[in-house]
């Protein structure tokens, strides 16, 4: 009689502090590692917004930072090379990555290429890349290259004054971004057992966290947008930013595994086939997925949930048409043929000319409020 072959499986999340005196937490949570030496990377914005601070509570713990060093301003394999191959980052005991997605994802990468522990310091809340295991790579153009797969970072410090002192813009696109979470995930959970796929614990915890961590965006987004233009360390900022980090990012962690993958779908193949795209202008991750969120309820004929996404995004100023993009609906056919070739259509397939019709209608009905 053959033995069922037994498969050990371990699942890591982040620790992490929040608050705007969490960095007084510091030396204790390294005296539990050993930790003795650090290196800092992030943007130079970034840096700038914390690092002072972070010193000074280093010093009065007698640990030594070897360098301080800007990232660069894309999460490219060229600066995940330079950072890999610079002595300061080699002597460290464990990193500190600054900043927003880009600089964290590359910190992130060059913890896992050196094998050395990371602890992240989001000073803005633009997506959850603060605590997960997933990096996006891209080429040095800006476009999209890949996803990297680096461990989730030991521990998570996320200042909510440093937060609200940052360019509101972040925490608005934070807020696009989030509202991503709950619906991609069930899409995919749902296609997962039309397939016949019976969800294991880690899928179905991932799956719930995902769908908690909804309501917060529409409850407290408005609020704390206000508040962080202000400056303030509000509630309302809090329960977003933990949403964002925490929520968001728990549940990409679990429901994005070697068996399985749940963790996006039509919202952020629209945003990775954007990319492709030459346009002038700045856009944000999370301001272009919050379109994506259009796209995936069109998609899916969800009239209820689409109109109610249509309401937010226009009440919060992000963007539902495509011209507020920077794109047309001339580039529909060039998004619909990249979309095909991104890790979210591996997963989770779609129709392209269905693709096409939802990109058009969630743009049309964007243009109708305007």
């Amino acid at each position: 009689m053959c033995k069922e072959e037994i498969i050990m499986t371990t699942n890591c999340m982040s620790n992490y502090s929040y608050g705007p005196n969490c960095f007084d937490e510091l030396p204790a949570i390294l005296a539990g590692y050993g930790f003795t030496k650090v290196v800092f990377i992030g943007g130079k914005r970034a840096l700038a917004s914390s690092q002072t601070e972070v010193k000074q509570v280093l010093s009065q713990a007698n640990v030594e930072v070897t360098a301080s060093l800007v990232y660069g301003v894309e999460s490219t394999q060229a600066n995940i090379d330079r950072l890999v191959a610079t002595e300061e980052v080699a002597a460290a005991d464990v990193i500190f990555g600054f900043g927003g997605g880009k600089a964290l994802d590359t910190a992130k990468m060059v913890a896992m290429e050196l094998a050395k522990p990371i602890f992240t310091f989001p000073t803005i809340c633009s997506n959850c890349s603060a605590g997960t295991a997933v990096a996006v790579i891209y080429h040095d153009d800006g476009s999209f290259d890949r996803y990297g797969f680096p461990p989730v970072p030991l521990h998570v410090f996320i200042n909510t004054q440093v937060i609200a002192n940052a360019p509101a813009k972040y925490f608005w696109a934070g807020i696009g971004d989030g509202i991503s979470k709950a619906p991609e995930v069930a899409h995919c959970v749902a296609h997962a057992k039309e397939t016949g796929m019976e969800l294991p614990h880690t899928a179905t915890l991932g799956a719930a966290i995902a769908a908690s961590s909804k309501g917060a965006f529409y409850q407290y987004g408005p609020q704390g947008i206000a508040d962080v233009k202000n400056n303030l360390a509000s509630r309302a900022v809090e329960e977003v930013a933990l949403d964002i980090v925490v929520s968001t990012g728990y549940a990409s962690n679990l429901v994005n595994q070697k068996e399985f993958y749940f963790n996006s779908c039509h919202a952020h193949a629209f945003y990775n086939a954007t990319t492709a795209i030459k346009r002038e202008g700045e856009y944000l991750h999370g301001q272009i997925v919050s379109f994506g969120v259009l796209v995936l309820h069109a998609y899916y004929q969800e009239d209820e949930e689409l109109q109610r996404v249509l309401a937010f995004n226009h009440r919060l100023g992000l963007p539902v048409t495509l011209a507020q993009l920077g794109l047309s609906q001339a580039d529909i056919p060039k998004v619909v043929e990249v979309a095909m070739t991104t890790n979210e259509y591996k997963h989770l397939p779609f129709e392209p000319d269905q693709f096409a019709a939802a990109i058009k209608r969630a743009d049309e009905l964007g243009q109708a409020l305007s």
